[in-house]
């Protein structure tokens, strides 16, 4: 089996906090920018992750949106060669006029995907909502992002208002270009604890598979989770509708980081104050698990997610934020724990290299505005993309599938524990 084709992703959340926006190519200066494209073309990539973002095109209700801008990114792409995967929604919350928790979210935005697909009938990706069980969590478990709530009971309005959205999405492109693919995008996360939390991360690791059990309509009576969404305010009409409207991606896109496998922790063992979480039963610290030692890995992980589901995956989101001779190691160990899959049977058609031009703000998850920037493949300096140390193993990966080695005798810091 072919190894998996490299792709590239910019990271483009436009969220909001309280009544404040944060559009990640705004800060960056992608906007004004014209060469972008062409440096990234240069690495050999033949997919890239690209937004139309609703909030950016659709400020307001009345608002006719203006794809001048975009039309010439899109006709640079088909120029350079390279297809665009399209997101329309990033961890947002959409524009000011609707929110995650709007009855009418999902018919919003299916009427802007409408808009989109009649503007541009060739884009044949789309992810519509990116991560939205992570987008759920952090707005309405955590409460870090708009609406802010700190409630499963809202967590799980907020995911299936998303889910929602994204089966009438698809409806509404499908009528413009039939042949559409969903890549739907998700953190590929697992739980771990010590032995009195297993409960808690049993609950987790079934929590976390609900974006495609949804979409895929194995959200029956028998389902785990039905009695839970139907006991924490989900109208068994709602639940019907995924039953009635299956809709499986066409490629599962797995986003995997450092911190996407967590250990749940009832002993404190000096873990930050602010890993301190509660399920009305325990207290207990949720940490990134290879602090502790616990790392089952991408390569585990993909097989665990096609022996469920049975459709192609990707790799859609592969960065770090560290040094550049640590972002090398992350990068090639994800690539070959992707190798050893495909290897073994999945089928995986793609390893992105996510925040190509970098990223601001992530070490807050985007709560706090200090301009804390980290590089990716590219970074910006004075308002220029420039070529980081990461470059020409990238190029030389996304043309020949390798990577020269890298001090592969040191582990990573990540690996340290294990």
């Amino acid at each position: 089996m072919r190894d998996p084709a490299i792709w590239g992703g910019i990271e483009c959340t436009i969220n909001r906090i309280g009544d404040s926006y944060y559009d990640q190519l705004e800060i960056s200066g992608h906007y004004k920018r014209t060469g972008d494209l062409k440096i990234i073309s240069t690495l050999g990539i033949k997919k890239l992750r690209y937004p139309i973002l609703w909030e950016k095109h659709q400020p307001t209700e009345d608002t006719i949106p203006d794809f001048t801008w975009v039309t010439a990114q899109l006709e640079q792409l088909a120029a350079l060669n390279i297809t665009p995967i399209v997101g329309l929604i990033h961890h947002g919350s959409g524009p000011m006029f609707t929110s995650l928790e709007d009855p009418l979210f999902p018919v919003k935005l299916a009427r802007y995907a409408g808009l989109v697909a009649s503007k541009f009938p060739g884009i044949r990706y789309y992810t519509p909502v990116n991560e939205p069980l992570t987008t759920a969590r952090f707005s309405g478990l955590y409460g870090h992002w708009y609406p802010h709530h700190a409630t499963e009971r809202n967590f799980f309005l907020l995911l299936v208002n998303q889910l929602k959205a994204t089966i009438l999405c698809m409806q509404s492109i499908r009528l413009y270009n039939p042949d559409a693919k969903l890549v739907q995008t998700e953190d590929l996360g697992y739980t771990h604890s010590s032995p009195i939390l297993a409960y808690q991360a049993d609950y987790e690791n079934k929590r976390r598979l609900l974006t495609n059990d949804l979409l895929c309509g194995f959200v029956n009576r028998k389902h785990y989770f039905w009695q839970i969404l139907l006991d924490n305010g989900i109208p068994e009409v709602d639940l019907n509708f995924f039953l009635i409207n299956p809709c499986p991606p066409d490629i599962i896109g797995l986003n995997y980081y450092v911190t996407s496998e967590r250990f749940l922790d009832h002993e404190d063992c000096d873990h930050p104050s602010d890993s301190l979480g509660n399920n009305g039963k325990q207290s207990y610290y949720d940490i990134a698990s290879v602090r502790k030692g616990y790392y089952l890995g991408l390569s585990e992980l993909i097989r665990m997610n096609w022996e469920r589901y049975h459709i192609p995956v990707a790799v859609t989101e592969c960065h770090i934020n560290c040094t550049p001779d640590e972002q090398l190691r992350w990068i090639k160990e994800q690539w070959r724990a992707t190798c050893k899959a495909s290897r073994h049977g999945v089928n995986v058609v793609g390893f992105t290299l996510w925040s190509l031009l970098g990223a601001y703000d992530w070490d807050s998850l985007l709560t706090a505005r200090r301009g804390s920037y980290e590089n990716g493949v590219f970074r910006i300096e004075s308002d220029r993309v420039m070529k980081t140390e990461l470059y020409d193993h990238i190029r030389k990966l996304a043309i020949s599938g390798d990577m020269p080695d890298v001090k592969d005798e040191e582990k990573g810091w990540w690996l340290t524990n294990t």
